[in-house]
């Protein structure tokens, strides 16, 4: 049995979850998220959602872990919220933005401006002697790493200067360079 799937999911005050054939949604102060699932059966009783599967057939196994994260960071992010940090080390990168447009000069003849979903809240932190920071905030975990990757993905760290986007905190794995 999986251990992250037999634990129940603990519904905390304010939050209602709600299932019906097939779909689980969750509605909370952040706002409401909904998830398809298959394969598992899914109830709620008494301030808690349990994750049950009927056999031991591979894919049953699979998804009886899967499907108990995806509802507990559901409920957490109706709740609390998450939050991803990218920081940008370079000489000339920067960040700016206009609402929900995200301005980035990553060292490119053009600077790229990205549109980040409505449901991601931007913030772009530049302090006079520090790498420009861009934070995101969401309750929706999946589409905040989505777009914290595709802002990555626009200049990945190399690992000679670690120059590029990084998320905060990240360790690099570093190289030596040419030897004299």
């Amino acid at each position: 049995m999986s251990r992250i799937g037999k634990s129940p999911v603990v519904i905390p005050a304010g939050v209602t979850v709600e299932v019906a054939n097939g779909i689980i949604t969750v509605k909370g102060k952040n706002g409401q998220l909904t998830q398809e699932f298959s394969d598992v059966t899914v109830t709620v009783e008494d301030g808690q959602v349990q994750v049950d599967r009927s056999s031991d057939h591979k894919d049953q196994r699979a998804k009886h872990g899967l499907y108990r994260s995806l509802i507990n960071n559901m409920i957490i992010g109706v709740t609390d919220g998450f939050t991803k940090s990218l920081e940008l080390v370079g000489v000339g990168y920067r960040a700016s933005n206009q609402g929900q447009k995200l301005d980035l000069a990553l060292g490119y003849s053009h600077n790229i401006v990205l549109e980040i979903a409505p449901e991601v809240t931007l913030e772009t932190i530049s302090e006079k002697g520090k790498n420009p920071i861009v934070k995101l905030t969401s309750f929706d975990k999946q589409l905040l790493g989505q777009v914290a990757a595709k802002i990555r993905g626009f200049r990945k760290p190399e690992p000679y200067k670690g120059k590029g986007v990084k998320f905060v905190g990240e360790v690099l794995r570093r190289k030596a360079g040419k030897s004299a």
